[in-house]
């Protein structure tokens, strides 16, 4: 039986792996998405189902006024003495070369889909932090440290620092215990205590395609600690045909049978023809993935099989059996009292400050909130784009008095690149179908002319279809008959390496939203939201 990689596809960065007897636990980042964290389950390494969202109240995770790209950075989740424990970081600043204003906390709980604890205070010299439980009951705390000095480079060095669980706070000496390598921007620690040595495995060469797996090992904790002999172990840089690029941020896990497996981020670039291989490595508009390789031990050194690239199929473990996770639905009809796991809103929680699902039962009903450039209180309801062949579809039934008050169908990225196919009026008050497409912060108005909609309409069905390289959105007054709007997107736009020249860390969302800048917030009604991809995941992967 084979893993299939991505095992997590779409935005689900920087994974940490756990297991906990015959149960294994992948948490990744969500950065300004909430609730923060996102917890998947296996019991094989082959399939995984979403488990928990463990930063679900604003007493653990306050996202107000978060930057793009802000939020929860790279969380650890380890298992000891009868409980979970998940390390995050929220990280206020983003852009610019000077500083990284992060706080890392801890929240834990005896189960890991149960009420996670109030955050405990760590400290904040610098985000990736994780939490490494040694074999004598000491806890030590590690994350990188951001040097702010304009002369200086920005990734000092690894940081570790001994935790009290009794006291809830760090205590003892602060020492950098790795410096890391030529390779740069070292930053992601983790460390594992195997065999009498001490492994502290990080990320090296940055997010994008350099990025890359370094680790170190030392018979004390805080070093020195030697390199390994064939670093990095694990690489995309000199493979550039390889489907699964930028490869790097990892974590360890040793089965319940003793094998050893390696979850990683990845991204599965798309480009233009006009790119030539070494020019232009592409774009990945799903985001930053997580995958899985298989390790192998030599001379108490880790190696990836068939390393140090990636493999797209990778041997399961014995135990793994041919099963399969229940069929997920592509139609949320809104008949639940609560929001489907699937969505995520902007930095708030979904609470009847931006919608409900019970003020008009099967309908999702979303307030007027403040604009798509809002970093405050946003009513949008999105989820993953985990296919670049999918199409998504809803019905909205609104009733906008003003041309300050639409809502639809979004594509999005973040604040500054979206598309937004939406009901609204005109000057006189008729109901239009319109379209702003913004990118880089500069909004453009796509179509030639607002399609002016029958004077009677009580709601109309909206669609877009994503095929690879491009995006179009179609509506419909009947549900049956489909009109494509003239329109076309690239898809390829909606990624971290073409925002800001690869300056951003999440991928494309589709979703709902409503926007209400008189602040009447005036409700729009959603019927039901579809999502179904249109090609095989092998076929994508190009097996």
């Amino acid at each position: 039986m084979k893993i299939i990689n991505p095992i997590l596809k779409g935005f689900h960065p920087d994974p940490s792996i756990c297991r906990v007897g015959e149960d294994y636990y992948i948490a990744v980042s969500t950065f300004e998405w909430f609730p923060g964290v996102q917890i998947y389950h296996s019991k094989d390494l082959v399939n995984w189902q979403l488990k928990s969202r463990p930063l679900e109240h604003v007493s653990q995770l306050n996202m107000l006024g978060d930057p793009d790209s802000g939020g929860v950075w790279a969380p650890c989740l380890s298992y000891a003495n009868g409980q979970f424990w998940l390390i995050y970081s929220d990280v206020k600043v983003v852009e610019g070369d000077v500083f990284k204003d992060v706080t890392n906390y801890l929240v834990t709980c005896e189960t890991i889909d149960g009420e996670w604890s109030e955050p405990i205070y760590m400290n904040q010299f610098g985000f990736d932090p994780s939490l490494f439980h040694d074999e004598d009951g000491r806890k030590y705390f590690v994350n990188m440290v951001w040097d702010f000095r304009p002369r200086n480079h920005r990734f000092f060095g690894i940081l570790l620092q001994e935790y009290s669980h009794e006291k809830k706070c760090l205590i003892g000496e602060r020492k950098v215990i790795f410096k890391g390598t030529d390779l740069g921007l070292t930053e992601a620690p983790h460390l594992y205590k195997i065999g009498g040595w001490y492994y502290l495995v990080t990320a090296e060469g940055g997010t994008q395609y350099d990025h890359a797996v370094t680790v170190a090992r030392s018979r004390q904790i805080e070093g020195p600690y030697e390199v390994h002999p064939q670093n990095p172990i694990l690489t995309s840089w000199g493979d550039p045909r390889n489907p699964l690029q930028k490869a790097g941020h990892a974590s360890l896990v040793q089965t319940h049978t003793g094998e050893w497996y390696l979850a990683h981020l990845t991204g599965r670039p798309i480009k233009p023809e006009k790119y030539k291989l070494l020019e232009n490595r592409g774009y990945c508009p799903l985001g930053r993935e997580t995958a899985i390789q298989k390790i192998e031990w030599r001379e108490a050194w880790p190696y990836v099989i068939d390393g140090p690239y990636p493999s797209v199929a990778v041997d399961a473990p014995e135990f793994s059996e041919a099963s399969q996770l229940p069929e997920r639905k592509t139609v949320d009809h809104f008949d639940s009292k609560l929001l489907d796991p699937v969505f995520q809103t902007l930095r708030i929680p979904f609470n009847d400050e931006i919608g409900s699902l019970m003020e008009r039962p099967g309908f999702l009903r979303l307030f007027g909130r403040e604009s798509l450039h809002s970093q405050f209180s946003q009513a949008l309801v999105a989820r993953r784009w985990q296919s670049l062949s999918f199409e998504a579809e809803t019905y909205l039934e609104f009733e906008p008095e003003f041309f300050q008050q639409f809502a639809g169908l979004i594509c999005y990225y973040n604040t500054r690149n979206w598309v937004s196919c939406h009901l609204t009026c005109n000057d006189e008050g008729q109901k239009v179908l319109s379209m702003i497409a913004c990118e880089h912060f500069k909004a453009d108005a796509p179509m030639s002319e607002e399609l002016l909609l029958p004077e009677n309409l009580k709601g109309i069905y909206l669609k877009v279809k994503v095929e690879k390289l491009n995006y179009h959105f179609y509506y419909s007054l009947d549900g049956k008959l489909w009109v494509r709007l003239s329109p076309v997107f690239d898809s390829w736009k909606l990624s971290d390496d073409y925002i800001q020249q690869g300056g951003f860390f999440t991928g494309a969302f589709i979703g709902i939203h409503c926007v209400d800048l008189t602040g009447d917030r005036t409700p729009a009604d959603f019927d039901y939201f579809k999502y179904e991809e249109t090609i095989d995941f092998k076929a994508e992967n190009g097996k």
